[in-house]
């Protein structure tokens, strides 16, 4: 199974005893919708909610932090997710919440995993079925496992603007990144991680929500001056949209891509931490 997939292949494979689809969607706080009564109305049919709202690290200060391994198993067993499942995962979030999801099972294990290429709205666009109400799966078994090698963490970070040994990609858009735009907290500072590129991860969308092709996408990361040769660490407001910028290196062949999940939600609330401000510049 290709990591980026069609509705069409999906519509094939749909009823396959090993295929398990998802439906990731999570909406920012204040967008006004409801991501679990949205599924009950219409979800592709035999996919299971996932709740990223709720599969979160609960005692951490910093918003939106990994959950453990355990926690994360149990969840996927619940779901019905077990190991040697094949997943196809799906959103209809603004901030492409697959992408979140999609990073959260390889790095606890999961071995065979997708995104559904254009997700619910694409499938919805082209007639395809839905179904309504929750589905409900036989438990299975999800060896709790964590690859934390894919994380940094804040002190690491620091330590990065010395070293610069990892170019640091921030998804969020131009005018958060610049800080011309005040953040939604007021506790939290503008602007970015100093040494930091500005990639917003809608560039790497075309307009009807699909990814840009593999040329598009290598060219929508090489204007920036990301160099391929070198480790990345992605970031935006709370470790989601950076996920999309590190599925996009997916699908062009870089795996030396790691996630601060903390992201600005952490570093920015942190008066101690560095800040630049200003437009983007390319590395």
């Amino acid at each position: 199974m290709d990591s980026l997939v069609t509705t069409a292949w999906l519509a094939e494979e749909i009823g396959a005893c090993d295929l398990r689809i998802i439906d990731a969607t999570k909406h920012l706080h204040g967008a006004g919708r409801n991501a679990f009564a949205e599924y009950e109305e219409g979800h592709i049919p035999g996919a299971v909610f996932m709740d990223l709202e709720n599969l979160v690290d609960h005692a951490s200060p910093v918003e939106n932090s990994m959950p453990n391994a355990k926690e994360f198993a149990a969840r996927m067993a619940a779901l019905g997710i077990g190991d040697g499942s094949r997943i196809v995962l799906y959103d209809d979030s603004a901030v492409k919440t697959s992408a979140r999801a999609w990073f959260m099972l390889r790095m606890f294990g999961a071995q065979n995993v997708a995104i559904l290429d254009g997700g619910i709205a694409r499938w919805r666009a082209e007639g395809r079925p839905v179904t309504a109400g929750r589905q409900e799966r036989r438990q299975r078994h999800f060896t709790p496992w964590s690859d934390a090698s894919q994380l940094r963490s804040k002190e690491q970070m620091l330590a990065n603007i010395a070293s610069q040994s990892e170019q640091v990609l921030d998804a969020r858009s131009a005018a958060r990144f610049s800080g011309n735009v005040p953040e939604s907290r007021p506790a939290m500072a503008s602007g970015h991680i100093p040494g930091s590129i500005n990639l917003p991860y809608t560039v790497l969308y075309n307009p009807d929500g699909t990814f840009k092709d593999v040329s598009g996408l290598r060219e929508a990361f090489t204007a920036t001056g990301v160099d391929f040769s070198r480790p990345v660490v992605t970031t935006c407001g709370s470790g989601v949209t950076a996920c999309v910028l590190t599925f996009g290196m997916h699908l062009l062949g870089k795996e030396d891509v790691a996630l601060y999940d903390g992201s600005w939600s952490e570093w920015g609330c942190d008066p101690a931490t560095p800040k630049s401000v200003g437009e983007a510049l390319a590395a």
